[in-house]
């Protein structure tokens, strides 16, 4: 009885925890269909009717539509780079041996003590100097240098849990360094490579710092920065914003399903032996 009282709270704990987490959502959803009137009168009230209007007002009147293909492009490329790079840096790191190895891994682990939002006017001002401000290019450089530490750090732990006996065997079937890494190595990669990339992901789709600082013209501008002008000086747009708000999270919710099952892997990792 005890047991299954425990159990009980337990689902209880958890049941809370989803309701706290998921009911913010629905309720973007729900405000997403009603009129700014609705809205202000019936804030935790459902609309009263179910009408696609908000949406198609806001990626017509906003240019919606240019924002969500910046911040695919931002995004893409910069996963891409940061999972590319990173892993063949922690690949090369932890399977070969040289004087400078533990100086060339202090030297990336540094990018996760010193925040990059410091250094902000010297990179403002090597942009300016490489003719790259206010271009999406300066974004894609910024986050790819801001993320490889992260993934450095993940994809090195990773790479020590995997025997070395398998690249001997490859080596022996007559695979080169890369092919070893490629063929070998990178199907084994999906959970770790799952965790940095929908960290990253996350992380470079929802900032809103860098394209405030390294942006101007207004059809370069990514999602955040997008949004900002559907806030007016003395009244705000409610129905439009919270449309906005969940076409931005469509991305974000669909990526994370798709591959929710190697991130958990990726996360639980070694902690099983």
């Amino acid at each position: 009885m005890t047991v299954r009282l425990g159990q009980y709270a337990k689902y209880a704990i958890l049941l809370l925890f989803a309701f706290l987490a998921l009911y913010p959502i629905f309720l973007m959803i729900v405000s997403s269909f009603k009129s700014n009137m609705e809205i202000l009168t019936s804030p935790l009230g459902l609309p009263h009717s179910l009408s696609l209007e908000n949406y198609t007002e806001v990626w017509g009147r906003v240019n919606f539509g240019t924002y969500v293909w910046n911040s695919m492009y931002v995004s893409g490329l910069s996963v891409f780079f940061i999972l590319f790079i990173s892993s063949l840096a922690a690949f090369y790191l932890s399977r070969y041996s040289f004087r400078w190895n533990p100086y060339v891994l202090f030297f990336f682990m540094l990018g996760l003590m010193l925040p990059m939002k410091l250094a902000i006017l010297p990179l403002y001002m090597i942009m300016l100097q490489l003719h790259l401000l206010d271009t999406l290019t300066s974004l894609v450089i910024l986050y790819v240098e801001g993320g490889i530490p992260f993934g450095v750090f993940v994809f090195y732990g990773f790479f020590k849990t995997l025997p070395t006996e398998l690249d001997q065997s490859a080596r022996l079937d007559g695979c080169n360094g890369f092919q070893v890494y490629y063929k070998i190595i990178l199907p084994l990669m999906k959970p770790a490579l799952a965790t940095v990339g929908i960290v990253h992901l996350i992380g470079v789709w929802n900032d809103f710092f860098y394209p405030l600082i390294f942006l101007k013209s207004e059809e370069l501008s990514t999602i955040p920065l997008g949004v900002l002008a559907l806030f007016g000086e003395y009244d705000t747009e409610w129905n439009l914003l919270f449309a906005s708000l969940t076409i931005s999270s469509l991305p974000m919710i669909i990526a994370f399903l798709f591959a929710s099952k190697q991130f958990i892997e990726g996360l639980t990792s070694g902690a099983i032996k």
